[in-house]
């Protein structure tokens, strides 16, 4: 375990709601490790696994503390979400919508208390494209439409959908920040259709509403400033979720370094060839893996920790402070997909079989750097940025 995280655990377990039996965290991550197979099988990580994640204060991390939850420091919640990722990246890329709430902070305060009327233990999920229109009526909006890409839906609590029209308060869906309708996960009918090759277990599937009402209260603008005066909403939204996802790639590129270390003092392969760890090739590849992961890792960390503590000296977040948030986030995301990449070449042929975890992980990673906000895209706006000029796409 990560020493940065353990730190963390007793101040989870403390906060996480009292049932029986509670688990501690590291049981958790044992039972995640276990399950993974299941999770691929169901496609998603099915709700009684997410009790007990909530169990130990996981998507209470984004919760404001005025409804009893932690708010974490992004920096803590990412090292909870990269050490998931170790066990099994789907159950990481589910964690890492523990910090979903920061978009309901958005909310009126009056909605937020309806929300957590029943705990701060709230799992929210959203699945935003393609934008729906939605119908004005009086009060709010006649919502019909079908969504993709709703991960974490299978167990969430609460479900926003992405629509098109103007905001009560005269804001609408801008680029890259749509409109967002939150319902109570019950009336959102959930398409099981997630078939894919990677992350499979994290129950990305579509959704469907017809002519579902919602109150203009319960419509915020994606990545619009927080109605809850406390340090986390301070904190660009748009790029922690950037960051959570890539965290992902963090755990897995560890365990797949940690697969392929354990290979090099196996006996001699079935052709005869030297074991890997006598083959000078082995060696230095694996050197220089270790050094991206830690290096790319370093810079990951550097960027919300120098952040968050500016934030809470008072000081709002400047532009270039975001620029190496959205950075950082997709280096990682990039190089850790490489360093994936190479702990599979460097096991040869035992990583080819179906049941070597290398390749659930290889799939796993390459997900992630298809995520919007890590794409290719991101170091354009970055170079923008730095060179003094404004971005080409948006980029907040």
């Amino acid at each position: 375990m990560n020493s940065e995280v353990s730190l963390n655990l007793h101040a989870l377990d403390a906060c996480a709601a009292p049932i029986m039996n509670k688990p501690t965290f590291d049981e958790v991550i044992d039972e995640i490790a276990a399950r993974r197979t299941e999770f691929n099988q169901r496609s998603h990580v099915p709700r009684d696994m997410i009790d007990k994640m909530k169990a130990v204060g996981i998507f209470r991390a984004s919760t404001p503390k005025c409804f009893g939850g932690d708010a974490l420091a992004p920096g803590e919640f990412l090292r909870i979400v990269e050490r998931v990722s170790e066990a099994d990246g789907s159950a990481g890329w589910v964690t890492a919508f523990g910090s979903a709430n920061i978009y309901l902070a958005s909310l009126p305060p009056a909605t937020q208390a309806l929300i957590y009327a029943q705990g701060p233990d709230q799992v929210y999920a959203g699945g935003l494209y393609p934008l729906q229109p939605a119908t004005a009526i009086e009060g709010g909006w006649e919502v019909s439409g079908h969504w993709r890409f709703a991960s974490g839906c299978m167990g969430a609590d609460w479900i926003g959908v992405g629509i098109g029209g103007t905001a009560a308060n005269g804001g609408g869906a801008t680029a890259g920040k749509p409109l967002t309708a939150v319902f109570p996960a019950a009336e959102v009918a959930i398409v099981e259709n997630w078939n894919v090759v990677g992350m499979q277990g994290t129950g990305s599937h579509d959704l469907k509403l017809h002519k579902q009402r919602v109150e203009h209260e319960w419509t915020f603008v994606r990545g619009a400033a927080a109605t809850i005066d406390e340090p986390l909403y301070r904190y660009p939204s748009v790029s922690y979720q950037a960051q959570v996802h890539a965290a992902v790639n963090l755990g897995l590129a560890r365990a797949a370094l940690d697969l392929v270390t354990a290979m090099s003092g196996s006996t001699k392969t079935v052709t005869g060839a030297p074991r890997l760890g006598d083959r000078a090739y082995y060696r230095s590849e694996l050197g220089k893996a270790e050094a991206a992961l830690r290096s790319a890792r370093a810079f990951f960390y550097e960027a919300p920790d120098a952040v968050w503590a500016s934030i809470q000296a008072g000081n709002p977040v400047t532009p270039a402070q975001a620029n190496l948030l959205r950075l950082s986030a997709t280096h990682a995301a990039h190089v850790c997909a490489d360093v994936v990449l190479k702990a599979y070449r460097l096991a040869g042929t035992a990583a080819i079989f179906s049941d070597n975890r290398l390749q659930w992980i290889l799939r796993d990673a390459m997900v992630v750097t298809q995520h919007a906000f890590l794409g290719e895209a991101t170091y354009d706006s970055a170079g923008a940025l730095f060179a003094g000029i404004d971005p080409t796409t948006p980029y907040p």
